[in-house]
């Protein structure tokens, strides 16, 4: 008996992500209908709702956030969906992680930090009056 992952469930875990970068809704929909857990990560940290968010994707974004997502979980370099969101200038991504609870304060560098960096004024506004 070996402790190898499952090709089948490496595979599956592949067309999630990969579902997450392309925006592919119905697809997780599907999947987390089914009971694909909505958590689930790659080897850099990086969950589905992050993937989504980087990748501008704010429907799959909402379809995460539907099933549990959690908007403020950090991948393992401190960063978080907002954020990510403020780097891409990704708007209609950031309202959907913002209406679904996400703080501007979480992470480091954190959604607020962020938009310092960029020169985003509105937004480092936005998120100091939160």
């Amino acid at each position: 008996m070996t402790d190898a992952p499952d090709a089948d469930v490496i595979a599956l875990a592949g067309r999630l992500f990969d579902a997450a970068r392309t925006g592919d809704t119905a697809t997780l929909a599907a999947a987390l209908e089914a009971g694909a857990p909505v958590g689930l990560t790659n080897d850099r940290g990086d969950d589905l709702l992050m993937l989504a968010a980087y990748h501008g994707h704010a429907a799959a974004v909402e379809t995460l956030l539907r099933h549990g997502a959690d908007p403020n979980r950090a991948n393992d370099r401190g960063q978080t969906p907002l954020a990510g969101a403020v780097f891409k200038g990704a708007d209609d991504v950031l309202e959907a992680l913002l209406a679904g609870g996400a703080d501007p304060a979480a992470g480091a560098p954190s959604a607020l930090d962020t938009a310092r960096m960029f020169g985003k004024e509105q937004l480092v506004a936005r998120f100091e009056d939160r």
